[in-house]
């Protein structure tokens, strides 16, 4: 836990408040229950360094234990989201390493994407401009992605001729808009425009370059208000149930519902739905 070491309260029950946490290496800031990760050099297009992937790692790891963070918006700085590895911070020394070097690497890279999808939190990917390589994924692995008419989004790794299977992108992709369609952009490299990728089912609606992070935080927001608990348990079982036959999945979501129905919220929402007044989540 090198970057969140001393920048955490710890509460009982290894819960911890994140509020006070301070980034190293982006833009790092909550409100209303949603944490804001903003990849910050605009200048560059806002690629990722091995720092930065490091911490990203770290932190989706601690955010799975926050007690006062709800729903996660990633987002970058300036007009683009972010052009993937540094070409001089990380795609250069890779070229100097050896297997145990590069090996270690990608599993690194790949345990950014296993610590979003573990953490309980939905994650909204705000994506306007250049989403590319790594960024690309990012996106991918969010929950939700909004986007805007401009987003360029292209896992490009084929074209500096490395394999299209970077971070998980062969499995993960091909659940979200199709293995055909998939297949066309992890062989090609191409990018795919914004209309593209509403119309494809990777962003789940498009807003305008001044609103998207905008409509991406009302959307968080939106979550945060609600049963916190019931999410996680939405997000683990639409994960787990990528490898479960129907009927494994029919009887998984007997007994997550189950779980769910001793929850507090459970118990609110019905006493206010019989007061006839709107319920007040409060995730437990």
């Amino acid at each position: 836990m090198k970057y969140l070491s001393g920048q955490s309260q710890q509460l009982p029950g290894n819960r911890t408040s994140m509020s006070a946490y301070q980034a190293q290496h982006f833009l790092y800031e909550t409100a209303d229950g949603v944490a804001t990760i903003t990849l910050s050099r605009p200048e560059r297009k806002n690629p990722l360094t091995f720092e930065s992937y490091a911490e990203l790692r770290e932190l989706f790891r601690a955010l799975a234990y926050a007690s006062d963070v709800k729903a996660i918006v990633v987002t970058g700085a300036g007009e683009n989201f972010c052009s993937g590895g540094d070409v001089h911070e990380i795609i250069g020394p890779l070229t100097k390493l050896d297997m145990p070097g590069l090996l270690a690497f990608t599993r690194m890279t790949g345990d950014v994407v296993k610590a979003m999808r573990a953490c309980p939190q939905p994650v909204i990917a705000a994506v306007d401009g250049i989403c590319a390589g790594a960024g690309a994924i990012l996106a991918l692995s969010s929950d939700i992605r909004v986007g805007t008419a401009r987003s360029k989004t292209a896992f490009l790794f084929t074209r500096v001729g490395l394999a299209g299977c970077d971070m998980g992108a062969c499995a993960l992709l091909p659940r979200v808009i199709g293995q055909g369609r998939a297949a066309d952009l992890l062989y090609s490299g191409r990018a795919m425009s914004g209309e593209e990728g509403e119309r494809w089912g990777f962003f789940n609606r498009l807003s305008s370059p001044e609103q998207v992070l905008a409509d991406a935080q009302a959307y968080a927001r939106d979550l945060a208000d609600g049963p916190s608990f019931a999410h996680g348990m939405t997000k683990k079982m639409l994960q787990q149930e990528w490898n479960m036959g129907v009927d494994e999945a029919i009887e998984a979501e007997a007994q997550a519902q189950a779980i769910c129905m001793m929850t507090n919220d459970f118990h609110r929402a019905y006493h206010a739905f019989a007061g006839k007044q709107k319920p007040v989540f409060e995730g437990d």
